[in-house]
């Protein structure tokens, strides 16, 4: 199915399951549905399965959401037990967005289930009336049982699933990929039939070096720290430090922080190897883009960033939120980098990558070969460390239910073939664009100036002596004092502290 089609069933308020191959365009379809509802005056309550997705959507998790947390089953009285707020929230939505539903338990999708039955009195209806949008690709990241917790099992397993009956809209249509070779491999891993050609075709890539500085994907944190702080480290040059900013309850703002790949404090230099976090509004560059910095601005010292495809980026602060529907319950802005000498492969989910160098030795889970592999467009642009069995092999379940998914996509693109009229006419017509509220960076900067006079501008060698001069009289200088003689926020003092004198700098 394509994608204006997709769109089109969406908006006709059916339950959906958004679903197709990395690549295929699923997050652009899902943002596109959310902006369409929102301008039709729909409540739209955007989560995810995990916090880190949910920040890639500006939404929660889901456990939240539905105040079900850690439960498996609903406990006496929840309803009447559930803050007023969340209670709201629920009884308001009138579309419910799940995103990364491979990583999401059947008895946790009957369970959001019979908390919006409950909550909302509508016992009869499938969520309680509310329209539900499922997005995800089974063959990626699975869900993952806790000790004690029930087997793990796809939501397609579940009694809502079979209340609600979604319509499938399997997205075919290749985004990423431009490569006939490597997507045969790709396809082979979706079909479970990786045979001795694909796999000699991977294991050729091994040891491969690829031209500049490329990002490693690795299977645990600890590798990718080691990698990161290392290369930082011999880096020659002056390290430039930018604080993370936060508003919203420390619940809510910790929340959000454990679910954003945007660190509290981003340490920089000249050379170093970093990607960009976030899409960018105007498509300068996207969330997983790779580039170098290759300096700083001399009045704002935000860094210079030249990306693969040799295009200069000034880099400005952006902002994560956590929102409840239209509540929002936090937020933080940094900018949207990080150190790329190294990631995750399960941070790396939802990126597009120039190039990779994938160590999959320690792959541990189904899918996980998948998702590292598909993160790249072209097989030359691949370099492997190694790769076990683990990492070629993919959900028995979720190879079960594809030919069943693919075939009612079928029958939904027969079903709904009308509405194609409908999605020609709004391709020859896009409303027009809303404006956007808000301030610019340079408004931001000189806000903030308004409290912190020299915010966002260089140190001077004369006032790092005066700083730790002050600093080295001990309890007779506070915070307080520093901020006022210095212009500057206090978390940039404290991180300017660090700098000079490590972990010893504390206020």
């Amino acid at each position: 199915m394509d994608q204006a089609l997709a769109l089109e069933i969406m908006s006709e308020g059916k339950h959906v399951l958004l679903t197709g191959p990395a690549g295929s365009g699923k997050t652009y379809v899902l943002n596109e549905f959310i902006r369409r509802a929102k301008g039709e005056g729909k409540f739209v309550s955007v989560t995810a399965t995990t916090g880190l997705a949910a920040t890639h959507i500006n939404g929660s998790t889901i456990h939240a959401w539905s105040g079900m947390g850690i439960h498996d089953s609903l406990p006496p009285n929840f309803a009447d037990n559930l803050p007023k707020g969340r209670r709201d929230i629920i009884l308001g939505t009138d579309v419910l967005i799940i995103d990364e539903i491979s990583m999401l338990h059947d008895f946790r999708l009957d369970l959001v289930d019979q908390i919006c039955r409950v909550v909302r009195r509508e016992a009869d209806k499938p969520f309680g009336g509310i329209q539900v949008i499922l997005c995800g690709d089974f063959f990626q990241l699975p869900p993952v049982s806790r000790s004690g917790e029930a087997p793990s099992n796809f939501v397609t397993r579940s009694y809502a699933w079979q209340d609600m009956d979604p319509v499938v809209c399997y997205l075919q249509e290749q985004h990423r990929q431009d490569d006939d070779t490597f997507l045969e491999i790709l396809n082979a891993l979706r079909a479970g039939d990786v045979r001795r050609h694909h796999a000699e075709a991977l294991l050729e890539r091994q040891g491969i070096e690829l031209p500049g500085e490329i990002t490693e994907l690795h299977t645990t944190n600890v590798d990718v720290d080691r990698i990161n702080y290392g290369r930082l480290a011999e880096l020659d040059g002056e390290t430039h430090s930018y604080v993370m900013q936060t508003t919203g309850g420390q619940n809510y703002v910790d929340n959000l922080k454990r679910s954003c790949l945007a660190p509290d404090v981003l340490e920089l230099k000249q050379g170093a190897l970093v990607m960009f976090i976030k899409n960018s509004p105007d498509r300068r560059y996207a969330n997983g883009s790779l580039g170098t910095v290759i300096g700083f601005d001399k009045d704002t010292d935000l860094p210079l960033v030249k990306l693969k495809n040799g295009r200069t980026i000034a880099v400005q602060q952006d902002s994560w939120e956590l929102r409840d529907g239209t509540r929002k319950r936090a937020g933080l802005a940094q900018l949207p980098l990080r150190l790329a000498w190294a990631i995750t492969v399960h941070k790396s989910q939802g990126m597009t990558l120039d190039a990779a160098r994938i160590d999959l030795r320690r792959a541990f889970v189904e899918g996980m070969g998948y998702v590292a592999l598909s993160r790249v467009k072209r097989l030359d642009s691949l370099s492997l460390d190694g790769i076990n069995r683990m990492a070629l092999t993919v959900s028995p379940e979720a190879l079960s239910i594809e030919s069943e998914l693919q075939r009612r996509s079928a029958m939904a693109a027969t079903n709904f073939d009308h509405l194609r009229e409908r999605a020609a006419q709004r391709a020859k017509n896009p409303p027009a664009a809303a404006k956007k509220s808000g301030s610019g960076w340079q408004e931001k900067i000189d806000k903030m100036r308004e409290s912190y006079p020299n915010a966002f501008r260089p140190w001077s060698d004369a006032d790092d002596q005066k700083l730790l001069k002050m600093f080295g009289d001990g309890d007779n200088v506070g915070i307080d004092e520093l901020v006022q003689t210095f212009g500057r926020h206090p978390g940039s003092i404290r991180s300017r502290l660090k700098k000079h004198l490590g972990d010893d700098a504390v206020l």
